[in-house]
């Protein structure tokens, strides 16, 4: 009975009112379901082929529903556990995990690189400026003292290899350097300069002559024997011949007993015969004291100014020569200029250097050249070191 009920009601009713139809797939409700036959494809399913045709529909499998991540290991609490990173270094606003920021150890590196680079620079030129030693010679220009030459020297030589001194005279001092005679501040020409263990050298090695071109004046004397000084004393010169000039300069020729000028840097209890004068001290001379000439010649007498060469030993004063050689001519004389050319073996013209090749490039090359000039002396990497503390400067006036 209930069979023929639902028959009746499939082959009746419409399908939007028909109960049994609305059970049904919505995609075969409005056909019979399809009678497998020969034309059926072998393999496919007959009740999932499409109602107009006999091919099969192609089915699309179902998205799978999202899931949840695995949770995160919980905490006694009940709270997402943290690394010690974390937990030592909680994130700021703006930064990433422990407090970093994104990407800083990356600019960290680069600066770090950067810096490393510049020191290593730095570092290169300040091991080589201290590795420096031996001699060498600058060229010293009228005006400054030899003390003054040297101290910028040095300042050069500390700039370009980074060493910061900050006024610091202790660090400035383990540089050591030296001169090996003095030049008045109105001479120029050869300054012989130690530097490192070549400080020994310049007592041992520089006891041998120098050579001076000077210029004197005949008529005025000044009380520092040299144009710097204030006039003294003038005469006439008319008198004076070139024959008599050269004559005259056989007495001051050889081994001679020599007055030292007042304005110099000997001293006396412990202060300079100059700074005493300057002050208005009354400051008796130092007495005679034996000095050698090993040649005086006379290049140019156009009166009344004369040139002369002179070579001589250490100790003497060119000042002195000329302020002497005007009294023995029945007048007064006093030098104008003065340089000196050669002080032991290093010459003006070869091997002192001026002051845009005061670099330490330059100095490593003069050095390498001008301890080839002692072939018969040890070598200055054998001497012993000093303390790195000491810094040596001689004061031997000449």
């Amino acid at each position: 009975m209930t069979g023929l009920l639902t028959s009746f009601l499939t082959e009746r009713l419409p399908a939007e009112n028909n109960p049994a139809e609305q059970l049904r797939d919505p995609v075969t409700r409005h056909s019979p379901r399809p009678v497998p036959s020969l034309s059926t494809p072998r393999g496919s399913n007959p009740s999932r082929l499409h109602p107009c045709t006999s091919h099969p529909l192609t089915t699309i499998p179902p998205t799978p529903p999202p899931q949840d991540p695995p949770p995160s290991p919980q905490s006694p609490l009940g709270r997402t556990s943290r690394s010690p990173a974390e937990l030592r270094f909680p994130a700021a606003p703006g930064r990433g995990p422990a407090g970093r920021r994104p990407g800083g150890r990356r600019g960290r590196a680069r600066s770090m690189a950067a810096r490393e680079a510049g020191g290593g620079v730095a570092g290169r030129a300040d091991q080589k400026l201290f590795s420096l030693s031996g001699l060498f010679a600058v060229y010293k220009p009228k005006g400054p003292t030899s003390a003054a030459v040297l101290n910028l020297l040095k300042e050069k030589l500390l700039a370009e290899a980074g060493v910061q001194t900050n006024g610091n005279k202790r660090k400035s001092q383990v540089l050591k350097i030296g001169h090996g005679g003095t030049l008045d501040s109105a001479a120029t020409g050869v300054l012989v300069v130690g530097i490192g263990k070549g400080t020994k050298l310049l007592k041992t090695m520089l006891a041998g002559s120098k050579k001076y071109t000077a210029i004197g004046l005949l008529g005025k004397a000044t009380d520092t024997l040299d144009a710097t000084g204030k006039i003294t004393e003038e005469k006439p010169y008319d008198q004076v011949t070139k024959t008599d000039l050269e004559n005259v300069l056989q007495k001051f020729t050889g081994d001679i007993m020599q007055v030292p000028p007042l304005y110099s840097a000997l001293k006396k209890d412990g202060e300079r015969l100059s700074t005493l004068v300057k002050r208005g001290e009354a400051v008796e001379a130092k007495p005679a004291r034996p000095v050698r000439v090993y040649s005086l010649s006379l290049q140019q007498f156009q009166p009344p100014l004369f040139t002369l060469d002179v070579e001589c030993g250490g100790g003497f004063y060119v000042r002195s020569l000329v302020s002497d050689i005007g009294k023995e001519l029945s007048t007064c004389a006093s030098m104008q200029e003065l340089t000196r050319t050669k002080h032991g073996p290093f010459t003006l013209e070869e091997h002192a250097l001026h002051e845009d090749k005061w670099t330490i490039d330059e100095i490593a090359r003069s050095l390498e050249h001008c301890m080839s000039l002692f072939p018969g002396e040890p070598s200055h990497k054998k001497f012993k070191t000093e303390h790195p503390g000491e810094t040596a400067v001689s004061c031997e006036d000449k």
